[in-house]
């Protein structure tokens, strides 16, 4: 660990060595700025993205992580660490595993996998949703989900799935991120029926990368050697003094960069307006777990609607992860059962998006910028972004804020100048 000086100021000071801290700093060395610290309370560097050795074979311990194709600038990015030659590149399968059936992810474009008298009754029931019929868009998450999908669909698989994963009255939820579900139209459907192939838009993930050796997490760990005198780990940061821009009590910044979750933040270092807007952002906790029996599939993972089931999601690291066996399944916490396996807790998993988050997250990160601290990344922003979109936002903030100081530093030398 490097020998770091208390009440050092920093020009910045990065809270979070995930993807989003990681990718923040090693942006700001490519535009030539060394005046920075990033800080972490694990004992190594990746956050959710983290890889550990279990049964032989790297396993994701934050669950299934991969590196999206479709972001040019990420990915020549990303290979300034680890070089292009170093990933295998794969055509996404994701599958949906019904109590009687099981067919491709997502539902709705692969309804023609189906029987054809069960074909009918889906698509019967998708003409009959509000949105083929004109009804006017609800704002309640199942209400949305019927109205879009139609009932049947919301009731075999979308509600009893949702139900699993985020654990929390899915009343609870809005609407506002239903966006990113994949989209098809009635006759998209109809259309893959007769020609018995899939409909509508391509999901994340189409086709992704993942590293030949070390599992995802060993990106994070290039990252965070290159910048090795420059990052502190175990330590927990929970008090930020907005005002003066320090850390606890201990480490100055001219600004802030906040990646990791801000209900960890000490309410009295928050102003009452701030501390309630906060206490409105809520998450899930999901167990990894792992199991050694090597499936008889090609699917990269499995979605499981199931409710008897206690795991939402099954990871099959065998047809990705080079010489692997086995496979890990995903729980939410509220749900996990005892078993004998290797797993791991992750208390931040996802951000629940709530009717009230929004309005919350939009005051506190308003505020917060106005005092000079950043948030970035699915926690300083509390949205779900896979890593590639924590990656570009990152490089985009680094970059921003690099400009805005130059700027300034150009500004207050005209001034100087012009005085003199």
């Amino acid at each position: 660990m490097p020998t770091i000086k208390h009440n050092r100021k920093f020009k910045y000071i990065i809270l979070g060595a995930g993807p989003s801290g990681l990718s923040f700093a090693n942006k700001l060395l490519q535009l030539g700025e060394d005046s920075f610290l990033v800080i972490d309370k694990e004992s190594e560097p990746g956050g959710l993205c983290r890889s550990q050795i279990v049964d032989g074979s790297p396993l994701d311990i934050g669950g299934g992580h991969f590196l999206d194709v479709k972001r040019k600038e990420v990915l020549d990015f990303v290979f300034k660490f680890l070089p292009n030659e170093e990933w295998n590149e794969f055509n996404r399968i994701s599958k949906i595993r019904l109590k009687d059936f099981e067919i491709d992810y997502p539902f709705e474009s692969n309804i023609w996998q189906f029987p054809t008298d069960i074909q009918i009754e889906y698509i019967i029931s998708i003409a009959k949703a509000g949105c083929q019929t004109g009804k006017a868009m609800p704002e309640g998450f199942q209400e949305w989900i019927r109205w879009k999908l139609g009932d049947k669909i919301a009731e075999k698989y979308m509600i009893p799935y949702n139900n699993k994963i985020w654990s929390n009255g899915l009343d609870s939820l809005g609407t506002y991120w239903l966006h990113k579900l994949p989209n098809a139209s009635l006759r998209d459907i109809l259309l893959s029926c007769l020609e018995k192939k899939p409909s509508g838009t391509i999901p994340a993930h189409a086709k992704f990368l993942y590293p030949k050796k070390g599992g995802y997490g060993k990106v994070w760990k290039l990252m965070a050697n290159n910048i090795n005198d420059k990052i502190l780990f175990n330590i927990k940061v929970n008090d930020i003094d907005f005002n003066n821009l320090v850390v606890n009590k201990s480490f100055y910044a001219e600004k802030i960069i906040m990646t990791i979750p801000w209900t960890e933040i000490s309410e009295s270092s928050l102003p009452k307006d701030i501390r309630y807007s906060i206490n409105k952002l809520e998450f899930i906790s999901i167990e990894t777990a792992y199991c050694d029996n090597t499936q008889e599939t090609e699917a990269h993972w499995i979605y499981i609607p199931d409710e008897s089931i206690s795991y939402h999601r099954i990871v099959n690291r065998f047809n990705f992860c080079p010489n692997a066996r086995g496979y890990w399944t995903e729980t939410n916490t509220k749900r996990i059962a005892p078993n004998n396996h290797w797993s791991y807790i992750n208390k931040y998993a996802y951000p629940l998006n709530t009717v009230k988050k929004p309005d919350a997250i939009k005051n506190i990160v308003k505020w917060a910028a106005a005092k000079g601290v950043y948030g970035l990344g699915r926690w300083g922003k509390w949205e779900h972004m896979n890593s590639d979109v924590c990656i570009q936002e990152a490089i985009n903030l680094a970059r921003r804020l690099v400009s805005q100081n130059k700027e300034n530093e150009n500004e207050n030398h005209t001034l100087f100048t012009d005085l003199g």
